[in-house]
């Protein structure tokens, strides 16, 4: 289940955040929740070239590398 909230968008940027940041939600305390940024890893990466290279590039460029 998800639950939305709506940030000020000063206390974005004070926190150096931006719409469609991916942040982690921890209870504090009675009435306190901490929002921190999720920094990519190197799985999140994946995918994100699709298209950029022209289709077979890759396996011409592991013929020439024999």
């Amino acid at each position: 289940m998800k639950n939305q909230a709506t940030i000020p968008v000063a206390a974005l940027r004070r926190a150096g955040l931006k719409p469609g940041d991916e942040l982690r939600v921890e209870a504090a305390g009675a009435g306190r929740i901490v929002l921190t940024r999720v920094e990519e890893t190197l799985a999140g990466y994946a995918g994100r070239l699709t298209g950029v290279y022209p289709k077979g590039s890759l396996q011409r460029l592991r013929r020439e590398w024999r």
